[in-house]
């Protein structure tokens, strides 16, 4: 996920990204579809739950076959994604570029309505040192010439997720928006090849990143409800951050003669856990503003009486992600885990008449057992701190700590959640319940107010479907567990 500073009247404005959406079909939300989870639910199931909520759009992040093959014939409308560390042999090698498309896109095409490939995700993002500034437009060049030759030109657009920082204001206001300085004659090299093949230009923008990196952030400015202190631009009032940095970008295209180009929010939404301000009462008022915003009709000041195309980040928690950006990257998801809604929302879908979201069907799960800490084991054991610290290396403990779901536990609580989501994710083996004698299996749920002890998706009597992938050691992890150890004492 990418992440970009916009100051606005002296406000600190970060943005992140990751998500997707299509502007030729009517409007309606889109999902982004990851597949980053030690347990992901079945492809079939996944598609399942998105006919069920009226989703007619899903992005995907990589060509995941398993993923493809479970959309086809579903009527869904598809943008498939293109890795990063693939835009080097499709920049050089326009061979590659062709058996890319023959194998995601041809072998497809005909029962999967693919609309889009997205080249690269926020390749200009500064955290890559310009590796791939160089090569991003060349390998959007060889895949679209060889769709054009494939026979798909007409129907399958090229794009680049961009993260907003592509884009800057040099007053703080949206008027002074201008493509960054460093690379902008190359931004207008790509924004004029989107125009001459007629793709749109699909950013990413994170408005919970405004309240996560600056405390002084006005909280009710992330959100549409009407901010009591707007913005005013030459006439134009913005009482929302969404609506200034979107028209930042449409001043950038205008300014650089591209004022008419569409726009596609690749990627937004609000986590649930992991951060204080990462609430299901705080995404579902996010998400329902947006989405009501949004397909309102009304547009944005600079873009008025339109309807804002855009893929919600995300579909689906995704518990084996980098927590780099922060612990609530795996919280992003309308879904939990195991497509469990987790509050009401209307998509404006055409299946959705009511707020109530549909659950996935079909998942199994393990048996109604947990890890926890033994009751005779003491609290001053010396393995206490080490058998945490390597459950939390080789699971999800980002529910724990400051204003999260499971920050209310106490000491044996936290250890126990710690124990049991580590044996969870090791599919309940015995031995993955043995800390040192200080842990126990028991059938007596554990769980206590907001914090749930979840129960894994028993995977292997699923039909497959996904990327799966066993319990994720993650390096980054290593920096969050000092602190876990010692919150959990």
């Amino acid at each position: 996920m990418g992440w970009w500073l916009w100051c606005l009247n002296g406000v600190v404005c970060y943005m992140v990204a990751y998500m997707m959406l299509d502007l030729r079909a009517e409007a309606a939300v889109g999902a982004n579809w990851g597949t980053q989870a030690t347990h992901p639910l079945p492809a079939s199931i996944v598609v399942g739950m998105l006919k069920d909520n009226g989703i007619q759009k899903v992005k995907l992040f990589e060509a995941d076959a398993s993923s493809l093959n479970a959309l086809s014939n579903s009527g869904i409308e598809v943008m498939v994604g293109i890795p990063n560390d693939l835009l080097s042999s499709l920049a050089s090698d326009y061979s590659a570029a062709q058996a890319w498309v023959s194998q995601n896109v041809s072998k497809h095409i005909s029962s999967v309505d693919i609309r889009y490939v997205a080249v690269g995700n926020e390749p200009f993002l500064s955290d890559y040192n310009g590796t791939y500034l160089n090569i991003t437009l060349p390998a959007v060049e060889n895949i679209n010439t060889a769709i054009v030759k494939a026979g798909y030109g007409d129907k399958v657009k090229v794009t680049v997720p961009f993260n907003a920082a592509v884009y800057q204001s040099s007053t703080g206001l949206p008027s002074g928006g201008d493509f960054e300085s460093s690379f902008h004659q190359l931004m207008l090299d790509v924004v004029s090849f989107f125009n001459q093949t007629g793709a749109p230009f699909l950013v990413n923008i994170y408005p919970f990143i405004s309240l996560y990196d600056n405390v002084n952030f006005p909280f009710d400015y992330a959100f549409f409800n009407g901010y009591s202190s707007p913005l005013q631009d030459n006439g134009k009032t913005y009482d929302n951050v969404f609506d200034a940095n979107y028209d930042t970008l449409v001043w950038a295209l205008e300014k650089n003669g591209f004022g008419n180009m569409s726009i596609i929010v690749g990627e937004i939404g609000w986590p649930t856990d992991g951060d204080e301000n990462a609430t299901p009462t705080n995404a579902q008022r996010f998400n329902q503003g947006f989405i009501s915003h949004t397909s309102s009709g009304n547009g944005t000041p600079m873009r008025p009486n339109q309807t804002i195309e855009a893929y919600l980040f995300s579909l689906i928690d995704e518990d084996a992600k980098s927590i780099q950006p922060g612990n609530f990257e795996r919280h992003w998801g309308i879904f939990y885990y195991d497509g469990t809604p987790k509050y009401d929302l209307n998509l404006g879908t055409s299946n959705s008449n009511s707020s109530t979201l549909v659950a996935a069907k079909g998942v199994t799960f393990l048996p109604q057992q947990w890890c926890v800490m033994s009751p005779s084991a003491s609290l001053d054991d010396p393995e206490v701190a080490p058998s945490v610290s390597y459950a939390c290396a080789n699971a999800d403990c980002t529910s724990l700590g400051y204003e999260t779901s499971c920050g209310s536990l106490d000491a044996r609580g936290n250890i126990s959640y710690a124990f049991n989501i580590y044996y969870q994710e090791q599919n309940q083996l015995a031995t993955a319940c043995q800390f040192s004698n200080l842990s126990t299996v028991t059938t007596s749920n554990p769980s206590s107010g907001n914090c749930t002890f979840i129960i894994m998706i028993d995977t292997e009597n699923l039909d497959s479907g996904g990327c799966s992938g066993g319990p994720l050691v993650n390096f980054v992890f290593l920096l969050f567990l000092s602190a876990v150890a010692v919150f959990f004492l």
